[in-house]
């Protein structure tokens, strides 16, 4: 396992602007890193990315013309995460997540992966969302060592996304580039916050009601009463 502290000039910590819109560099990535106890963050991640779907079925009626009933949501697609890295010689992206490859161990393909892994992502906040109201209920990012930052706590948004499999792996070595990256699509079994209770009564927002009986703070039209009156929310 590399030295991904200070002390290593690819793993200082720099600064990043703060400003209103998300940034590249306050998103953090942390994986089970090969040797390592618990989360570490990842070095040399060049992108990550995800994606997700489902099928939407319209339910129609005969003899009411051209006119949807109501879309019902089908099951939802497993997540797929795009990681991609800059390859290091002696650290490469299976050892990022956890697996004994490289100079860790035996691990060189795919077919060598005998357990899932989890990645933890933190979206930090810029310093600029410290006097926003619902700041302080974000978690505490995970900072490195050093001094206290006078201005505020750092917050983030926090999600793990639990038992993943690579389902892709490319490297490519090409004689007109000299940087050598590592690409890779990685399948998802769940995402959660990490903390909430997740189940059939989750508060997603949207409903016509809420859980103390009263009317629900924005919600479809379609529910207004009944479905075939619009009545002004």
């Amino acid at each position: 396992m590399p030295n991904v502290t200070s002390s290593n000039y690819l793993y200082r910590m720099g600064t990043a602007p703060n400003t209103r819109a998300a940034l590249s560099e306050k998103n953090k990535i942390f994986g089970y890193t090969v040797g390592a106890k618990g989360f570490q963050q990842l070095g040399a991640i060049s992108e990550f990315g995800m994606d997700e779907s489902k099928s939407v079925d319209a339910v129609r009626g005969v003899g009411f013309g051209d006119q949807i009933a109501e879309l019902v949501p089908g099951v939802t697609e497993p997540m797929t995460l795009t990681l991609n890295k800059t390859l290091m010689y002696t650290f490469n992206l299976f050892q990022q997540v956890g697996y004994k490859g490289g100079v860790d161990g035996l691990v060189r393909s795919l077919k060598h992966h005998r357990w899932p892994f989890d990645i933890k992502q933190e979206l930090v906040f810029s310093e600029l969302e410290s006097k926003e109201p619902n700041y302080g209920a974000a978690v505490a990012a995970t900072v490195p060592s050093g001094p206290a930052n006078p201005i505020a706590t750092p917050r983030a948004l926090l999600t793990y996304f639990e038992g993943c499999w690579f389902n892709s792996y490319q490297v490519s070595f090409t004689s007109d580039t000299a940087m050598v990256s590592e690409s890779s699509s990685v399948t998802v079994t769940d995402i959660i916050d990490g903390q909430s209770q997740y189940g059939e009564y989750i508060d997603s927002g949207l409903a016509p009601v809420e859980a103390s009986g009263g009317a629900g703070k924005g919600y479809s039209i379609r529910f207004a009463n009944n479905s075939n009156q619009v009545v002004p929310l």
